[in-house]
């Protein structure tokens, strides 16, 4: 069992219990962002609006969310390496999340502004988090097992997500059996059930992984003693004005951030878009659903064999690799019409969503200095944040100018193919010996 353990990344306990917080925020990702509030805000929270209203304003909500994590995560990513309050900040965010995704209970027939605005915080909450929780990722898993830890993460975010939705599937299905009286109502109690399922497996985490502390330089231990008390959020911004003085040491880093920024965009158009083009070529609720169920178990040891092809043929190959599948997803849902291949083209997601996203940040996290681990991944929050917003904006731009929503599916080729062309660029032993030599001068 150790073995195994071993080859998956989670053989200690540090390890599995930083996992947990993938397989609880992932039920959240899954219910409320992907499957279940989405339609429930169009069919009931929306009730009254034209359909592309409700649809724009749902849209408006989303945007408005990853603008504030776009503004927030680099400030507070350097102030948590400032001041070592990673877990605190991470808790405030599980606090927010949690409290605004038990409220969407109380959202019902026209209620759209206070979903919006509930929806818009849970978003905030989960997506700042992950600022957060990536950073420890460099502090917990030794080099050579990053991308193995980093995969099996998304792998039990995929097991917790896709179980959560299950049992969300059925009270939806069949109300009557778990004791609601309809289906919007048992659908109002799956949000309460998200926000419970997020905050217990969130606990191992905060019990087992230990707060780093701040690796702080010379230039910044002296002036946070002339400041004194109440420095952090001043320390944070010099450490944000240092950083940006130093791209050109970080050349490498910021490099692979572009790449990332840019299929990334494909990627958050691909799933994003997924279930309103089911819907448009005809496809139930309840297919689109299970159809979202088979992406989350699929994903699972796919997830694992990338964090096991990454050694076998390196973390950037494998990465290329999936952007190329990645492609001809997009070629293929260019013809898609019928359940069956929108369920072929669902499980080749599955193969390399997850590969492909874990990688990114375990090739990310090896490339940064572990004294910026949290600002870094600010800004690799900021680069997914754009990509969320960027590339489902090309996406409807393509679709309004043609007129055709096949031919906006083509669109994201572009965004694999330039994505793809950066990170060939990124000379990644290079970027990975100048992290480790700021990390030796920071402890020094």
């Amino acid at each position: 069992m150790k073995g195994l353990l071993e080859r998956l990344g989670l053989h200690t306990p540090q390890l599995r219990a930083w996992a947990m917080y993938d397989w609880g925020n992932s039920a959240y990702i899954t219910i409320i962002i992907t499957a279940v509030f989405p339609i429930y805000f169009q069919d009931v929270a929306a009730q009254g609006l034209a359909d592309n209203v409700a649809t724009a304003r749902f849209a408006m909500g989303s945007s408005i969310a990853l603008i504030f994590v776009a503004l927030l995560s680099p400030i507070f990513g350097a102030l948590a390496d400032a001041t070592a309050i990673r877990k605190r900040l991470l808790a405030c965010c599980l606090l927010l999340g949690v409290s605004s995704t038990a409220g969407l209970f109380w959202v019902g027939e026209g209620d759209w502004l206070l979903g919006l605005v509930l929806f818009a915080a849970g978003n905030v909450a989960v997506l700042l988090s992950l600022v957060f929780y990536d950073a420890l990722l460099v502090h917990i898993a030794e080099p050579k097992e990053i991308d193995r830890v980093s995969t099996a993460g998304y792998a039990l975010g995929y097991v917790g997500g896709g179980l959560l939705l299950l049992l969300c599937l059925a009270m939806i299905l069949k109300p009557e059996t778990f004791g609601f009286a309809d289906t919007a109502q048992a659908t109002r109690a799956t949000f309460v059930l998200t926000a419970v399922w997020w905050l217990l497996f969130t606990i191992p985490l905060f019990r087992k992984v230990p707060e780093p502390p701040a690796l702080l330089s010379a230039e910044e231990r002296a002036e946070s003693k002339r400041s004194g008390a109440g420095s952090g959020l001043k320390l944070a911004f010099g450490r944000l004005r240092l950083t940006f003085k130093e791209l050109r040491t970080y050349k490498q880093a910021f490099l692979l951030l572009l790449a990332v920024l840019v299929y990334n965009d494909g990627i958050t158009t691909t799933y994003r878009m997924a279930t309103i083009y089911g819907r448009e070529i005809g496809l139930s609720q309840t297919s689109l659903i299970t159809a979202i169920v088979m992406v989350q178990f699929v994903a699972i040891p796919f997830a694992f064999l990338f964090g096991a092809l990454a050694g076998w043929i390196g973390t950037k190959r494998a990465i290329l690799l999936g952007l190329v599948i990645y492609v001809g997803i997009a070629i293929m849902a260019y013809g898609v019409e019928t359940e069956g291949e929108f369920f072929v083209m669902a499980f080749m997601v599955a193969m390399v969503q997850g590969g492909v996203q874990a990688l990114g940040r375990s090739l990310f996290a090896s490339m940064i200095p572990k004294q910026k681990a949290t600002e870094f991944f600010g800004f690799f929050g900021v680069a997914e944040r754009f990509a969320a917003v960027l590339g489902p904006g090309v996406f409807a731009l393509t679709a309004a100018m043609t007129g055709s929503t096949r031919t906006a599916i083509l669109s994201v080729i572009a965004f694999f193919v330039i994505g793809g062309f950066l990170l060939t660029r990124v000379d990644i032993e290079g970027g990975r010996k100048i992290a480790r030599r700021l990390s030796e001068e920071a402890k020094a």
